[in-house]
């Protein structure tokens, strides 16, 4: 490769930074409210539920596959992103990889990310998949 490429190639990269770390620190700023997050939505479920099983459901309509992909795969998505640095972009092609369509991906990551923030059940069996894979 050449000197001029060189240069291209690492004045790309510069441009490129800025936004690298806008997404690094909006994950990280996810990652750190999640937790809170999910125990907020969990308060009102345990009241109706009436702590049964500390308010966690292991069954139900909450586990059932979105567009095709099933919490496992959602899981191992996740987790294969890990690979890229967490990079969400990269989340379409792990997808991708495992036989997801891009659009089945973009119904079953909005639709998982809900039901694990609203349901305690979920959150916890997502959690024993992704530190299983």
């Amino acid at each position: 490769m050449g000197m001029f490429q060189q240069m291209k190639d690492m004045n790309d990269m510069i441009n490129a930074a800025p936004a690298m770390v806008a997404q690094a620190q909006q994950l990280s700023a996810r990652a750190r409210e999640m937790p809170a997050a999910q125990q907020a939505a969990l308060q009102p479920q345990a009241a109706q539920s009436g702590g049964a099983a500390n308010g966690a459901a292991t069954a139900g309509l909450d586990f059932e596959p979105i567009d095709g992909v099933s919490l496992e795969q959602f899981a191992a998505v996740s987790k294969g992103v890990a690979a890229y640095n967490y990079d969400q972009f990269m989340l379409p092609q792990v997808a991708a990889s495992k036989g997801i369509a891009p659009p089945a991906w973009d119904a079953a990551a909005q639709g998982w990310n809900e039901r694990i923030r609203r349901n305690r059940g979920v959150a916890q069996r997502f959690n024993q998949v992704y530190r299983g894979i």
